[in-house]
């Protein structure tokens, strides 16, 4: 078990947007706020969603820093969450940094980029990660670490948000070198049709999880983005039997949308 220094909840909003709150400080996770019944014709697929987010953006607290996977797909930044990156501290990819402009603070990262957050007398660490997503556009995870946070046998403690990817080695690679004591993972198998002869699978589904788990040893994971989109292929059942018959159930934490819970 980690030792970890800093008291960590996440309040679970849906899709892949959460609240991840470390002591005095409150990161936003890829901004979607659209309500139920908004669709979004792209080029290979339409987009709907079904479910209404369980915050709406003026009933969010103040929001320190925005951990923003990529700008590109309604579904992880639509235009209402457009308009709640304003004015925030953004960390995203270099092409979303772009596009996003100067209506928000922003950092454009590649995988391997560091960053330093300084907020309400913190000091934070931003590590970008690979992610493997659609074929085309910018992805990335984070590593989200600190002083403050301690070690776990000699690792620096740290928190991961996958963004939306597939399994990969460089994914779990990329988490070599910290105690992973939480992650927010983004699930569903979400899929689009561009594979032959299946559909291209374009983020975990529960058996990959698991294996990622495994891989980088990671001690508790909150699933997110498995449910109210019709691209998501795989739910909450499925991926449940895939975390059961890895034998890492018990470091999964099904945190219903609206509800918060404090990991460590």
């Amino acid at each position: 078990m980690s030792t970890f220094k800093s008291s960590v909840s996440v309040t679970h909003i849906g899709t892949a947007t959460a609240l991840l709150q470390i002591d005095n400080v409150t990161f936003l996770t890829d901004p979607f706020f659209a309500p139920s019944g908004t669709k979004w014709d792209l080029p290979i697929i339409s987009l709907k969603v079904t479910q209404d987010p369980a915050i709406k953006p003026q009933d969010l607290p103040p929001i320190d820093a925005v951990l923003l996977s990529h700008e590109d797909h309604p579904d992880n930044l639509d235009e209402v969450g457009r308009q709640v990156l304003e004015g925030k501290k953004v960390f995203t990819t270099k092409d979303g940094a772009k596009n996003i402009g100067d209506k928000a603070i922003v950092t454009g990262m590649n995988a391997g980029d560091k960053a330093t957050l300084v907020v309400n007398g913190k000091t934070f660490e931003i590590i970008a990660t690979p992610a493997e997503h659609a074929p085309q556009g910018e992805c990335i995870g984070f590593i989200v670490t600190s002083p403050d946070f301690g070690t776990t046998n000699g690792l620096p403690n740290a928190i991961y948000f996958s963004g939306d990817t597939i399994y990969n080695r460089d994914v779990a690679n990329s988490l070599q070198g910290y105690h992973i004591s939480l992650a927010l993972l983004n699930l569903g198998r979400a899929a689009i049709p561009v594979g032959e002869p299946e559909p291209l699978a374009i983020t975990m589904d529960g058996k990959q999880a698991a294996q990622l788990i495994k891989d980088a040893n990671i001690e508790k994971i909150v699933p997110m983005h498995f449910e109210g989109w019709g691209h998501f292929s795989e739910g909450r059942e499925e991926a449940t039997k895939a975390f059961a018959e890895a034998g890492v159930s018990d470091k999964v934490f099904w945190l219903p949308r609206g509800d918060s819970k404090a990991f460590l």
